[in-house]
């Protein structure tokens, strides 16, 4: 345990101290969940804030689904907004615009329940239970309470703000607990066993990082796994497999990024894949000189749905195993490099995010994942995209000013065969 963990357990157990000893110090803590916030939001003494905020913490958490609901429309309606005063406010500034009047104006726009959140993350692994709180709330799928979610997004942004996330590596001597939760959100490529989790880890030629945020340190934020090569494999069965010959480290010069899988859902709307590649990608290019290229190997999830939908005679041969390798090619790279979406960003979500992030596409992969998964999404098919360091800050500048997806003389060379 770090100094800066050992710091926060010593703060967490005080906390858990002031919970034990809160109605015997502080008053009565209320049963009732709605007096409970009452009296989160009346308190001006810090310690005592803690005990009431830990006290309706725990009180929402015990809500069932219907529960929860109700209390959160009822601070919809005693806690939100008070729109009165925000337009007196404004009049006010109007009349006199100074920094204090610029201040109730801010303090007036904000919901009154954001500032009861804020009061919630001082408790005990407040943070961590805020996200499974906005986790709770997004699966609940209900209109009325979209003003949570993004509002708790909001918040979440500030707190997870890259500068504040610890880049760890993972490997076989991570602590247990860490190991189940990277078996558990591997979102990609399923880890079936121990001895495939060792497969990806244990070797010098597979690596795996992951971010953390001091607050969360058992629980990942988001990982990558990394496979170390002397030459880019065409497949991720080459990868993945258990029993493979292990390259010599001292022969690699290709980094793959072959699976990046996101852990809380509570932290959807927040982007720290692009972080994470990019960080890592520089630490192995400190530790290793000798990596040349960095590229992914990475699922094509919305081929076949594009199929079905602009070349449906194609996805029927392509779906009972007959069309042809020339064929699938021309309407794999027509669908990641040409856009039917209204905003004219690559069709396939995983393409968005590593053009996005400035990276090329370097390369399509016929037959590269022949697993159920891979066969039913992209009927095999994997693609690369090459993360130049030298170039992809300028390749994302110029992505998001016309919105050209940036391709390797390979694929240029295809497409005009295509035309």
């Amino acid at each position: 345990m770090s100094f800066f963990q050992k710091i926060l357990s010593s703060v967490m157990k005080g906390t858990r101290r002031l919970n034990r000893i809160g109605s015997k110090s502080f008053g009565k803590l209320h049963k009732d969940i709605n007096k409970a916030v009452d009296s989160v939001m009346s308190t001006t003494g810090e310690v005592s804030s803690l005990v009431y905020a830990e006290h309706l913490l725990n009180l929402i958490e015990n809500q069932d689904d219907k529960g929860l609901k109700k209390f959160l429309l009822n601070l919809l309606s005693n806690y939100d907004i008070d729109t009165g005063k925000l337009i007196e406010d404004v009049k006010t500034y109007n009349n006199d615009k100074n920094d204090q009047n610029l201040k109730k104006i801010n303090i007036s726009a904000e919901p009154k329940w954001i500032e009861l959140f804020r009061r919630l993350n001082s408790t005990s692994n407040g943070t961590s239970r805020l996200v499974k709180l906005r986790e709770r709330i997004r699966a609940l799928e209900d209109s009325e309470l979209k003003a949570f979610d993004s509002g708790l997004l909001k918040l979440f942004k500030y707190w997870f703000n890259p500068s504040f996330l610890v880049l760890e590596k993972i490997d076989w001597e991570t602590p247990a607990n860490i190991l189940e939760k990277i078996i558990e959100y591997e979102a990609v490529h399923e880890i079936n066993s121990w001895d495939d989790l060792r497969a990806r880890l244990a070797p010098l030629d597979r690596q795996c990082f992951a971010f953390f945020h001091p607050l969360i340190p058992n629980d990942p934020l988001i990982f990558v796994e990394v496979a170390l090569c002397s030459e880019t494999p065409k497949s991720i069965q080459e990868i993945i497999k258990i029993d493979r010959e292990e390259t010599d480290i001292e022969k690699v010069n290709t980094a793959i990024f072959y699976s990046i899988s996101n852990c809380q859902n509570g932290l959807l709307g927040i982007s720290f894949g692009n972080f994470l590649i990019k960080k890592v990608a520089k630490t192995l290019k400190r530790e290793l000189p000798e990596l040349n290229q960095f590229l992914t190997l990475s699922p094509i999830p919305g081929l076949m749905k594009w199929m079905e939908e602009y070349a449906p005679i194609t996805f029927e041969r392509c779906g009972d195993g007959n069309c042809s390798d020339d064929e699938l090619m021309k309407k794999t790279i027509k669908y990641l490099t040409e856009s039917n979406r209204f905003d004219g960003m690559p069709n396939d979500p995983v393409g968005r995010f590593h053009i996005g992030n400035g990276a090329s596409l370097e390369r399509v992969n016929l037959k590269a994942d022949l697993s159920k998964k891979g066969l039913s999404q992209s009927y095999g098919v994997m693609a690369n995209y090459l993360y130049d360091l030298d170039v992809v800050e300028e390749n994302h500048e110029l992505f998001f000013e016309n919105k050209i997806v940036q391709t390797s003389s390979e694929i240029k060379s295809l497409i005009k065969t295509y035309k």
